[in-house]
């Protein structure tokens, strides 16, 4: 993408009213209004809410968000360009329960309070095969943690993911470490049991790697 299209991107995502960008200091500092007031001040219900985080393009943030609208559902990534597309599908199909976030992950407990989410959904994240990269993998014993203080009780995550080497390093590290795995399957186009919001919703890239032949995993868990 060119540097002028970025730049387009960029101010069209200060004008959409569901696109909130929060500068570092605003999160570290407490003074980010919406934390812990998400259903409150920004969708004005008492839905659960549900996050998809590394949501890229947004387009599994809108699909997720057009099967259920009793959900809102929050796309974040640092990349607006990115997000940019999903932001402005939502306002264009006039879905009122969609927002986006523009931030770091690592970021994410200053977002949210603690049990004010009620799903995470993480989508095709870069595995980040080399050890060195471990600590930005989204499924690491530290995001686990941010995640988990977040979350409600009660709460779940799901990981779908084209990488063998994510779904088995997520596994083993879930099991390991005793959290609770509710579903696994390291092929969810040829089992017939596959939740619906798992199979139903593909996104450019996914129909891609099917298209290659690809297997797509999935889990389903608890973080204890």
């Amino acid at each position: 993408m060119g540097s002028k299209n970025k730049l387009r991107r960029f101010k069209e995502n200060e004008k959409f009213e569901n696109v909130i960008q929060p500068s570092r200091e605003e999160l570290l500092d407490g003074s980010f209004e919406l934390k812990g007031k998400w259903r409150e001040k920004f969708f004005k219900n008492d839905k659960p809410v549900i996050l998809e985080l590394g949501c890229g393009k947004g387009e599994y943030t809108v699909e997720l968000a057009k099967q259920d609208p009793n959900k809102n559902y929050i796309g974040v990534d640092i990349k607006g360009a990115r997000f940019w597309r999903g932001a402005k599908t939502a306002l264009e199909d006039g879905l009122d329960n969609v927002a986006f976030v523009r931030t770091q992950i690592e970021l994410i407990e200053h977002v949210f309070q603690t049990g004010e989410v009620d799903e995470i959904w993480i989508t095709f994240p870069d595995p980040q095969i080399k050890y060195k990269r471990t600590k930005h993998r989204l499924t690491n014993t530290d995001f686990l943690q941010r995640y988990k203080n977040i979350l409600k009780e009660d709460g779940v995550v799901h990981l779908k993911t084209d990488s063998e080497f994510m779904h088995g390093y997520t596994l083993g590290l879930l099991h390991g470490e005793g959290h609770e795995v509710l579903y696994a399957h390291h092929d969810i186009y040829r089992n017939e049991y596959s939740p619906k919001e798992v199979t139903g919703i593909q996104t450019f890239y996914e129909k891609q790697y099917l298209e290659k032949g690809k297997p797509i995993t999935y889990i389903r868990f608890k973080i204890k």
